[in-house]
């Protein structure tokens, strides 16, 4: 496989199990401060860099603006960073989605490098890795998070900073692959050859289709017949 170099992938609900578990961590560090704010609300916001999801939300429930400080946003993400690095490391069900291992380790055959990013800080992704043993493994190449870069996902910073690191300068010999409009949107303003929705996390089908990725798929080996077409 000579065109595609690297594919990045987005972490929870697309190669990672995600039973609900970040959206009760996100609904209930809000609730703990005041705010009760139902899953199903925190859903669509669940691609974006966790503080940005957070002040959103505010500025959506809190009708005192003046309430909305860095302080209290840095409370609630310091509150969910806490829940979710304990379930993380000792909570069930924490495991790679189906076809993850078979497509991670196609792509390892072919040479093509394979990255993470995610909208959670370091210290979750991190927690979440040191539990797959994925680094530890050699299964992936590259781990970016949300808060190692200027902005983080719509933007295209993740994967700028992956394709650096991987010393690629054509973001056509990359795509990108995520459950969330702020993974497809990622994908596209970055450039990326193909940018790909995946059913098996936040955002159903008809929900990924409104913004226009260029494949939606169901199950995660369906990206190898894809990969395949472009050699």
């Amino acid at each position: 496989m000579n065109k595609v170099q690297l594919v990045v992938f987005d972490i929870a609900g697309t190669t990672v199990l995600d039973g609900g578990n970040v959206a009760i961590a996100f609904s209930q560090a809000m609730k703990e401060h005041g705010y009760t704010i139902d899953v199903e609300e925190v859903n669509p916001l669940m691609g974006y860099k966790k503080p940005v999801a957070i002040r959103m939300l505010l500025e959506k429930y809190e009708k005192d603006p003046s309430k909305i400080t860095d302080k209290l946003i840095i409370d609630i993400h310091e509150r969910f960073v806490v829940l979710m690095i304990s379930y993380y490391k000792t909570g069930q069900g924490v495991e790679p989605l189906p076809g993850v291992d078979k497509v991670f380790s196609y792509l390892r055959e072919k040479g093509v490098k394979i990255g993470l990013d995610t909208g959670f800080s370091k210290d979750i992704a991190q927690a979440i890795l040191d539990r797959l043993g994925w680094q530890k493994e050699g299964k992936v190449n590259y781990v970016v998070a949300s808060d190692e870069v200027p902005s983080g996902r719509p933007a295209p910073f993740m994967i700028q900073k992956m394709m650096g690191e991987a010393g690629i300068s054509d973001p056509r010999q990359v795509v990108k692959i995520g459950d969330t409009e702020v993974d497809i949107n990622e994908g596209l303003n970055a450039g990326c050859l193909f940018s790909i929705g995946v059913t098996t996390g936040a955002f159903t089908r008809e929900e990924l289709e409104k913004y226009h990725p260029t494949h939606i798929i169901d199950h995660m080996e369906e990206l190898i017949p894809i990969l395949e077409s472009v050699n």
